[in-house]
């Protein structure tokens, strides 16, 4: 393993918690929805505002997401897990405690893999515990003062929590993206970012190498994969400077500005011991039998990495591919299904990573809304494949079909005149053509100049308007020279 990179002589620990949203239709402890963008306190029953007299009762789809994560992580799913009372006081919690998981987590262990660049990366993960959500302070449009929703109240949460065992803002961000392909894929969490179904707090420390860990500040509630890398280059930035400084890293909570480009302090730090965890005596112990958990794996689809193998091995293409195919399950999917119809993995390959999201990334997008099918792009790529079209004339039949101006590959080529001239006979008289307007081009052919070879092939192309075939004119040019 490569060392790790230094900034000014310091190296980077991070560590991550993240929060994901689980999808289910009703929150953890109670049956009020869970979906997003309702008025104010229209979802906060008298559960998850804690009412005298109100018991939590445990939502199972929310174990069951639970236990599709750890199957996914390679984690060890705790058979009894326990729910503890986390207490904190602010305005936006109106229990003064937060039901989560302590000393005994529902999912222990595991790691996530992925890649840098072109080397692989391995996140060990600590745990992953269920938890609710607290409500949401509102500081906007209320003439000076903060409103609270508790829509939010008791929604359920998997706080995924890794190992520091990321080294630079690169990583941090790679392992974040993987994280949210992971819960995405498996169907636990909507993945939305800007809804806050995926938040990310970045633990952010530096030292000198073989020094112990040094002190963390904890950048919280990150929503995009800019601002979080952003907000580590800052952090880091700012940790050095202060400790070439002279000055001592005090724990703390901070938040990044994404006008500033910087983070700033939001309060102190507190340590576990702070918020007087103590068994929840309303919850009785959380009990998980391995049946459950087989039958949750022979549900489970299969997986990004496994994918990714698959498609090495299967249809021979490279490692670099076959990642970018797997980034969802619907984009592999999809690949599948052009390369079923076409028999032509590399070159379905090549139109999904090209083509296709060129226009997915252009209109923000997902595979899921392409404007071609599966079906069409296979019938483009056949037509490309026994010669009717050159590559130049698909990617005017792509952008008819993505632009809506038909739907049959056929008539789309007919319509526009596409289809290549094919006939040996017809450009052997457009070749002899060339040849008799070129001769200095012939001449330096025959000298060994390969460049003048290109040119007679472009005089021919032009010629023909562009539709020969481009492999049957280098091969009958090349005949006819060399006679």
């Amino acid at each position: 393993m490569s060392s790790p990179k230094l900034i000014q002589g310091y190296e980077v620990v991070i560590g991550f918690e993240t929060h994901a949203q689980l999808q289910t239709k009703s929150k953890i402890f109670s049956r009020s929805s869970t979906a997003f963008g309702a008025a104010p306190n229209t979802q906060a029953s008298a559960v998850d505002v804690a009412l005298p007299g109100t018991l939590p009762v445990m939502n199972r789809e929310a174990v069951q997401c639970a236990i599709k994560l750890g199957l996914a992580l390679g984690s060890h799913i705790a058979p009894r897990s326990i729910f503890a009372r986390k207490n904190y006081f602010y305005p936006d919690l109106p229990k003064g405690y937060q039901i989560s998981q302590f000393e005994i987590p529902v999912v222990q262990g595991g790691e996530v893999s992925f890649f840098v660049g072109d080397k692989k990366k391995t996140v060990r993960l600590v745990r992953a515990h269920l938890e609710e959500d607290a409500g949401k302070s509102l500081h906007e449009d209320y003439h000076g003062m903060s409103g609270i929703d508790l829509n939010r109240a008791g929604t359920p949460l998997l706080e995924i929590v890794t190992e520091p065992d990321m080294r630079s803002s690169e990583e941090a961000v790679a392992y974040a993206k993987e994280l949210h392909k992971i819960v995405t894929w498996i169907g636990v969490c909507d993945g939305n970012m800007q809804e806050g179904s995926f938040r990310c707090d970045a633990n952010v420390s530096v030292r000198k190498p073989g020094q112990p860990l040094g002190t963390r500040r904890e950048i919280k509630n990150l929503n995009s994969f800019k601002f979080m890398q952003q907000a580590i280059d800052f952090e880091i930035r700012w940790q050095i400077e202060q400790i070439e400084d002279g000055h001592k890293i005090s724990q703390a909570t901070v938040l990044f500005d994404p006008d500033t480009g910087e983070t700033r302090a939001m309060r102190s730090k507190e340590d576990s011991a702070d918020y007087r965890y103590f068994p929840d005596p309303d919850l009785p112990p959380l009990c998980i039998s391995e049946q459950w958990i087989e039958e949750t794996r022979a549900q489970m689809p299969e997986l990004p990495r496994k994918m990714a193998e698959r498609f090495v091995a299967e249809h021979g293409l490279p490692e670099y591919d076959a990642t970018t195919l797997t980034q969802s399950l619907a984009m592999g999917a999809y690949f599948e299904d052009v390369t079923k119809a076409s028999g032509q993995p590399k070159l379905a390959s090549n139109w999904i990573m090209g083509e296709v999201s060129r226009r997915l990334n252009a209109e923000e997008i997902g595979i899921e809304a392409a404007k071609v099918s599966a079906a069409q792009l296979a019938q483009l790529i056949g037509r490309i494949q026994d010669g009717t079209i050159s590559n130049a004339a698909a990617r005017q039949v792509f952008d008819a079909l993505w632009s809506g101006q038909g739907s049959e590959v056929d008539a789309l080529i007919e319509a526009k005149g596409l289809k290549q001239m094919n006939d040996s006979g017809a450009l052997e008289k457009i070749i002899d053509d060339v040849i008799a307007a070129n001769p200095a081009n012939v001449e330096q052919f025959r000298a060994g100049k390969d460049k003048a070879f290109n040119a007679l092939v472009g005089q021919v192309m032009k010629a023909s308007q562009g539709k020969a075939n481009p492999a049957q004119v280098n091969e009958l040019l090349r005949a006819r020279l060399t006679r």
